[in-house]
Parts: C-alpha cells; structure tokens; sequence
C-alpha cells in the first residue's frame, strides 16, 4: 500500500487495534457522563428571578415559564442623541471610500451593542401634529443648522424662532414642490387616475417631493444616507413623511422587484452610467413593468443647463447620450420630457427582454440563479433581471387602479406557501376585527396624535389596509427570514422594507408614533435577544409614543418587565377573541431628558 506521496506503508494489523479502541469507548462514556452531571448541576445558573406570575409556554406544554428580572436601563450620553447603530459615521474610517460603501448599513457586533436609553435633546417638545406638521416642526427635536445654512437659499428649510419651515422648495424645483409636481403630472397622467401609487426618491432631501404626492394619492418611500446633509430621513420623519435610511452602493435596496409605481431623482447626484450603470440597474429590479423613472437635473435640459453645472456643453451632451443608450440597453424607452423633467417607462414587452440572452448583450440578462426578490445584504449584480412572465398582473396597466387593488389578492400571493386568494381575504377580514379592538384599548389610534406607524412583523400587510382612511401611514416591515410577503404589500399600494430585528433598523431615534408588533418574539426569540429588541424599539419610538405588542402569554409577562425598565408604563389586556393563550400589552414611552451628560 502506498500514501499519496509514493511511499510505502506497512499494514495494520486488526487485532491490534482491538485494545486501544476498548479503552476509548470507556473513557468516552465516562466524560459524557461527567459532562451531564456538570449540565445537570450548573442548570439553575442560567434561569432569571421571575418578577411576575409565572405564564405558560406558547406550546401549553409543562416547560417552565420564562422569568426575568427587572433591570432599570441606564441613560447613554447626550453625544448618542441621534445615534443610528448600523450607520454610525464614528466608524465610516473602518470601511472603504469606494462607491461610498461606508455608509451602507455595517452594523455593530454584539459586544459593542449599547444597552442604554437614547436620550432626547435638551429642550425637546412632542412633535407638531399631522398635517400641519408637513410644513413645520421644532428646531430642538432636529437640531441641526449645517442644512439650514447650506440649503436655505434653495428654500429646502429655514430656521424661524424656536421652529424650523419648509417652504417645498428644492435645488431643481426653485418655484415650489408644487409647481414641480403639476409639471410632473401633465407629463405622467397615471399620476392623476390611481394608476401611479407607490413611489420612491433616492436622495429626497428634507422629503418635499414625497410630502407633496401623500395629498395626491401616491405613497412615496423618501431614500437617503446619512451624510453631510445631516439628517434628511429624520426631517423627514418629523414632518410624518415615510422615509428611511439607505444608499445605492454595493448592496440591494431592501425591496422585493417590481415594487415601486415611480422612482424619482431631482439632482440626487448618483452617477447613474458610472460601474456600468449597476445603480440604474437596481432602479430597474424595483420598478414594475410599465412603471416610470422620473429625472430632473443633470444632465437632463443641458442645452439650457450647462453653464450652471461647471461643465461643458459637449461633456452634457455626452453624458445623455450615454444615458439614453444605457437606459434604452435595459429596456427602457423615453416616455416625455420637458423643460428640466424627463421621464422613461420600464417596458412591459418580452420581446425587448428575450434580446438580453444574445451573447453580445449589455448589459446580460441575469442568470436564473438570481433570485429577484432577495435583498437583503444581496450585493448589486451587473444584469438585468427581467420581470416573471408567469405574472400576467405584475405590470402597471395590469394591476388594478388605487384604491382598488387594496383588496384585490395580487398574482404573487399564489408563490407564497398557502397563499391564495381566500386566505388573502381571511387576513383582511381578521385584521378588521383586531384594528377595531385596538382602537377601543387605545383612542389616540385613528386620529392625528399618531402619524409614524411600524408594523414590525406583517404578512400582508392587513394591519395598515385597516387604517387606510385614518391621518397615518405604515412602514410594513417582513423579516428577512419570513416567508417572502413584502411583494404582497407593495402589490396592494402599500410600502414597507425587509429586516432582521437582531439588528437596528434603518431610521434615527424618536421616529415613530406607534409600533405594532404580533407574535414576533415568538417567531425570533431563538435568534434575537429580546432585550436589544426592545431597547431598539426604545431607540425608534418617540417619547410619549405607544407600543401595542401582541404576544403569546408565555412572552408577555417578560416583555413587560423589561419595558419597566425602559421607563415604559404597560398594561396587559385581552384579545378581540379573549383566548388565554395570547394577550395584548399596551404601552407608552414616557418623555424623560438626560440627567447626567456623562452616562453611558
């Protein structure tokens, strides 16, 4: 017998081994019985006083209870006030300058967590209220003069007294958001008939554009990094505009394809035709078939235009023609364009999509391996994936006219494990009933003390269907290890992202009016700490905001022992159905400011 290497080796002799493997059976058994004895011994270290009676497991089998203690959170120092834990620019120098990758979401490990409260700023008040708060809100909750100074003079924002104004300007709308978006709609009449519902802004700025469309029906998702324009999703917030931290880097937007109705850049200075066109690629996977790419600013109108822009006209010129081809490459086409506002329309014909398999194509269509919808720490990929021809529904002429299609059970639903049309409607019907019942434990529900809406673990998003007519909107959020039902969400007119709760969302401190949450400790509670789930929802949730956690009773005990300590006031109440076996909490967070600059 030779080894790999050429050289002989001698034979093994069986009987031999006979001894040697007798003793090690017996050694084995020993240590695995020593080990039990230590497990067995040691297993009351890891149980936690109980605060509270003892509440059965979610399976109603004999197991015991799960028992926490109390613990009173400390304060984090006043520096964190605006602490955003997966975008911090205190560690952009760790990641690398290329296509801004520093910020994309790099969040921190465990050992680095802040078990801390966020504070508020000093001299903050409870937000103004919907729909005045549109045009107005307090400087002490967003204190930041860098954007004032710089972007006053294109009338984004301006400081008055104690308050800060939004007038709805913006770099290329100098006239007036409103102006703009008339312009807009005479060159997008689907803006006016239902048919455009769902929208998102990449580089939004203070959100004008999208606080605008909420009057005319369309929902827009505001997009923007935290940068040196300091807080534009946080102003955003504050004036109860949907919006939500997150750049075009390397990384997938966190959205399913074919969501948005309209994407929309007004001088979001994205270098669209830079690394191949990958960033207009993306717009491409999220926009539906039929479904528009608004741009203003350049290089659009560089005939008028250049001189303002530091240029030349030929180097203007170049840049639209490269962007026309390149837009034209993915299947795009013009659809108008006037003064600085051009717009194209995704096409909804295979036949320009099949000519993407040509071997001479760029860019390619995307193998079958890419999964469309997977966007969730996915990288960006130089392809075009190509909408599903086996949804005849999914383009935007197809899909039923708002409000409408609220109701209507998208295509989509049948690629869900038990999704059909009739449990789309038994969702709808169950979340009608709920909603009604929270109305009746918490008032405020339904009226203009609550703007900023999360739904922190839907399905298809019947929790915010329900609440349609009332002066809120939702962020549906769908775990990035839950079955894929975001589609569904936007399918219906609604928006929403993925995520994973062991980790912090992307938005900043006192975003939120109410958070709602329905069993989700108990579907993560083998992944995520509990603790640093609620300590997030602390860091998101306004002061004086509300919490309606609808929880199996082996949680519920437990989850409020640890809102107790975050200065939460909880109450334990029944379920519409009144079963044993889940119970609702309702909670406020109360309005409290730092009492030591120095804490944590």
């Amino acid at each position: 017998m030779k080894h790999k290497d050429g050289k002989p080796g001698s034979q093994v002799d069986k009987s031999s081994r006979a001894v040697p493997m007798s003793i090690m059976v017996v050694v084995l058994c020993g240590f695995s019985f020593y080990l039990g004895g230590i497990f067995c011994s040691e297993k009351e270290r890891f149980v936690i006083k109980e605060v509270e009676k003892p509440v059965q497991s979610p399976k109603g089998s004999s197991s015991s209870p799960i028992q926490i203690k109390s613990v009173a959170f400390q304060e984090c120092s006043s520096e964190y006030q605006d602490y955003t834990p997966c975008t911090d620019p205190r560690k952009w120098k760790k990641y690398g300058l290329h296509r801004l990758t520093f910020m994309e979401r790099h969040c921190p490990p465990v050992f680095e967590r802040k078990e801390c409260l966020i504070p508020p700023p000093n001299g903050y008040q409870s937000p103004i209220k919907w729909p005045k708060s549109r045009n107005e809100c307090w400087y002490r909750n967003v204190p930041y003069d860098w954007i004032n100074k710089q972007k006053s003079n294109q009338n984004w924002l301006r400081k008055e007294g104690q308050k800060f104004l939004f007038p709805g300007g913006g770099t290329m709308f100098p006239r007036g958001v409103g102006a703009y978006v008339d312009l807009m709609q005479d060159l997008i009449p689907e803006m006016l008939d239902g048919t455009v519902r769902t929208a998102i802004d990449t580089g939004c700025g203070v959100a004008s554009w999208g606080g605008d469309l909420l009057d005319r029906g369309i929902l827009t998702m505001s997009l923007a990094p935290r940068d040196n324009h300091e807080a534009q999703v946080q102003f955003a917030l504050e004036r109860g505009i949907p919006a939500i931290l997150g750049i075009i880097s390397t990384q997938r937007l966190p959205f399913p394809s074919s969501s948005f109705d309209m994407a929309h850049c007004s001088r979001c200075l994205i270098p669209w035709t830079e690394f191949g066109g990958i960033y207009l690629l993306e717009i491409h996977r999220i926009l539906r078939p039929g479904g528009f790419w608004v741009l203003s600013g350049p290089p659009v109108n560089y005939e008028n235009r250049w001189r303002g822009w530091n240029t030349t006209i030929e180097e203007q010129k170049n840049d639209y023609e490269k962007l026309t081809d390149l837009l034209t490459s993915m299947c795009f086409k013009l659809y108008n364009k006037k003064d600085d506002i051009a717009v194209w329309q995704k096409s909804s014909d295979s036949t320009c999509y099949k000519q993407l398999s040509r071997p001479d194509a760029y860019p390619p269509k995307c193998d079958d391996g890419t999964e469309p919808d997977a966007a969730w720490y996915t990288p960006l990929r130089p392809c075009v994936v190509v909408p599903d021809p086996k949804y005849k529904d999914l383009g935007l002429n197809s899909v039923p006219k708002w409000p409408q299609r609220l109701n209507v059970a998208p295509d989509r639903i049948s690629a869900i494990h038990g999704g059909s049309a009739s449990t789309f409607k038994h969702d709808d019907s169950k979340w009608k009933e709920r909603v009604k019942h929270y109305k009746k434990l918490l008032p405020a529900l339904g009226t203009n003390k609550i703007r900023n809406v999360m739904d922190m673990n839907t399905v298809y998003g019947g929790f915010a269907a329900s609440m349609v007519n009332d002066p809120l909107w939702v962020m549906n959020v769908v775990s990035s290890y839950a079955p894929n039902t975001l589609a569904v969400v936007f399918d219906r007119g609604l928006i929403g992202t993925y995520h994973d709760w062991c980790e912090a969302f992307s938005t900043y401190p006192r975003t939120y009016d109410l958070l709602h949450l329905d069993g989700l400790f108990t579907a993560e509670s083998q992944r995520c700490d509990m603790k640093y789930v609620l300590l997030e929802m602390d860091r998101i949730l306004r002061p004086n905001g509300y919490a309606i956690i609808r929880e199996s009773s082996y949680f519920v005990d437990a989850v409020a022992a640890i809102a107790k300590g975050m200065r939460w006031g909880c109450r334990k109440e029944e379920t519409e159905y009144g079963i044993e076996k889940e119970k609702i909490l309702i909670c406020q967070k109360k309005l409290w400011y730092s009492s030591n600059q120095n804490s944590r």
